[in-house]
């Protein structure tokens, strides 16, 4: 027997069908064949239309199913991971009344900030984690104030995830875990914040009914079985957002537990069993996949937007021909660059920056000395330093890490840029290859609480190796002052 597991993703859609009995991954497929489109209506304005998302999810599961004829019959769960922080909204027929605003739209930040300061920085840290920022609430306040005939017609409002799951079971439902992205949780009354719904003028009734994340969420409907080809009756079992989704997928779940990925954004998001924090504008704090009022697990997430994408700048623009090429350019250069540095923000404002614009900064090249084996490390080093940035962030948020596990994705193949990490840290990484939809189509397993079996199977199918830190740590850290004095002086200067 088998589940499929989905990742709606802003470029694609991916889908995973997984065999129950020992967590195996049989096939991965993605949906479209090019990245899906972005609408851009205004400058830093970034929609999609939600009914697109159901279409690929529909080529995708015909795509398994025939593929590797299997018979609908045979999938037993469905677990849906999705991009965070969306907003889809409906009417009474169930119909999108206008293009999702997803995840990197920016005109809700100046909602969100006033918010935040209106309401109290310690009201809205102790009760939402966060601030309201560019987060979903900030965005139905956007479409309230702007678009008024859209809001009035509004039945209910859905994230990603919840919108795939009514279109499969046509049932409107939500999750802890995705109202906390939203920015809808009150975790001191350990209920929907009402007060921030009254501030914004928005009504609680456009909220979905709360399901759990690890439990049966809906069956698939007539209507989704002829659509998706799924079979009627089919159970989705499972339901997060993308970064605890990540985390979930790297067998991260307890406090102290902490998971990296290095694409084309950087990510460590850390389980602590304490809802304090004291840098709610740098780090997210949402309600983990396996929160609940009785046993609190939160995920402190810290986003460093330039980190693989600088790597891929660094491909695109020097005469090399693979990530693989430059990482032994690097490796042939010593720790610290022979003094080149690079502070890799280029790719918008960084959250962990309290929202400086830094730009990406090279510092000094010397043009006789230094070549792109220079750059290749400087770059490397410079994103693995931002992880050790964001990290000490973190620790004075009361993290504390026990064990800490990555994706092999690009950066994390790099020795350089795994081994700085590691050394600074003075801990073991632990690298796994797997996916987020491959970790939605385990997690169905989860419903029953079989935490133990599910980690088995991330062990056994997934594991590729440890990182250990070096044996002389005295060069990382010097390279790591220098490069830390050099972003001080920046910030300052702002």
């Amino acid at each position: 027997m088998y589940s499929i597991g989905y990742d709606i993703g802003s470029s694609s859609i991916k889908a995973a069908l997984i065999r129950t009995d020992n967590g195996q991954a049989i096939s991965v497929v993605s949906e479209p064949p090019n990245e899906m489109h972005i609408n851009a209506p205004q400058n830093g304005w970034a929609e999609q239309d939600p009914n697109d998302w159901w279409h690929y999810v529909c080529a995708a599961t015909k795509r398994l199913l025939l593929e590797n004829q299997i018979d609908s019959s045979d999938i037993t769960g469905i677990g849906i991971a999705y991009q965070m922080h969306g907003l889809v909204i409906v009417d009474d027929s169930g119909s999108t009344l206008r293009d999702s605003i997803i995840w990197c739209d920016g005109r809700a930040v100046e909602i969100g900030k006033a918010a935040y300061h209106k309401l109290g920085v310690d009201k809205c840290s102790q009760h939402l984690l966060n601030s309201p920022a560019n987060f979903t609430a900030s965005k139905l306040k956007w479409v309230k104030d702007n678009e008024p005939d859209i809001y009035n017609r509004i039945f209910k409002i859905m994230l990603p995830g919840d919108f795939i799951a009514y279109k499969l079971s046509g049932a409107i439902t939500t999750t802890i875990s995705g109202l906390s992205e939203g920015i809808f949780w009150d975790f001191k009354q350990n209920k929907i914040a009402e007060w921030l719904l009254d501030h914004f003028g928005l009504d609680k009734n456009h909220l979905p009914e709360i399901k759990e994340t690890f439990a049966l969420q809906g069956k698939v409907d007539n209507k989704g079985s002829q659509e998706s080809g799924l079979a009627v009756g089919t159970p989705i079992l499972y339901r997060a957002g993308d970064q605890p989704n990540n985390a979930l997928s790297l067998n991260v779940f307890n406090p102290g537990e902490v998971a990296a990925t290095g694409g084309t954004s950087g990510v460590v998001y850390a389980v602590t069993a304490s809802p304090a924090t004291q840098e709610s504008s740098r780090i997210n704090n949402f309600a983990h996949v396996n929160f609940s009022p009785e046993k609190v697990r939160i995920g402190k997430l810290l986003c460093i937007n330039g980190a693989g994408i600088q790597y891929r700048w660094l491909l695109n623009n020097l005469n090399v021909n693979s990530y693989a090429e430059m990482n032994e350019l690097a490796a042939s250069v010593p720790i610290g660059s022979d003094g080149v540095t690079i502070h890799p923000f280029g790719n918008g404002a960084e959250r962990m920056l309290n929202n400086i614009d830094l730009g990406t900064k090279i510092n000094n090249l010397n043009l006789n000395n230094h070549n792109k084996a220079h750059l290749c490390r400087a770059s490397l080093e410079g994103i693995a330093f931002s992880f050790i940035y964001g990290i000490e962030i973190m620790k004075s948020d009361q993290l504390s890490a026990t064990v800490i596990r990555a994706g092999n994705d690009n950066l994390f193949r790099s020795e350089v840029f795994s081994t700085t990490i590691a050394t600074l840290i003075d801990q073991e990484i632990e690298i796994y290859n797997t996916t987020g939809a491959i970790g939605a189509g385990r997690a169905c397993m989860l419903h029953k609480g079989d935490f133990e079996a599910y980690g088995k199977h991330v062990m056994e199918n997934d594991f590729v190796k440890s990182i250990t830190p070096a044996n002389d740590s005295k060069p990382y850290v010097t390279a790591y002052r220098k490069w830390k004095n050099e972003l001080e002086l920046y910030l300052k200067n702002q």
